[in-house]
């Protein structure tokens, strides 16, 4: 079984920054993309930024330019650094992990975080 803790939520002002992380552990063999999604109340859950293992990252358009996405593979966590942060950036924060392998030859999974609570104020 594979967890992931996401840590680094939390309240901001309007034009600040918060650095999410999120770590997967358990048994691992490879992970093939990690990435971050949100839900505000009353809407669907949005792809936010995802990376995949070979590096190749996306953005949705409304954090491009402000959030960056990066990951760290020998660690299987990965961050979402946030800047000029905006009210309708407020949202629960959920880590993904997606094409998860605990061996070479084991059927992919996919895992989500708890979520973590992101609170611009204006």
């Amino acid at each position: 079984q594979v967890q992931l803790v996401e840590s680094g939520g939390g309240l901001a002002q309007a034009g600040g920054s918060l650095r999410l992380s999120c770590a997967a552990s358990g048994s691992i063999f490879s992970i093939n993309s990690m990435g971050w999604y949100r839900q505000a109340p009353g809407n669907q859950r949005e792809l936010v930024a995802v990376v995949i293992s070979g590096g190749n990252r996306n953005y949705a358009d409304s954090v491009k330019g402000r959030f960056t996405i990066s990951r760290d593979n020998a660690k299987n966590t990965v961050y979402l650094e946030m800047n000029n942060l905006k009210p309708e950036d407020t949202a629960v924060y959920y880590c993904n992990a997606d094409g998860v392998y605990y061996s070479r030859s084991s059927y992919p999974k996919a895992y989500w975080g708890q979520g973590t609570q992101v609170t611009v104020s204006s």
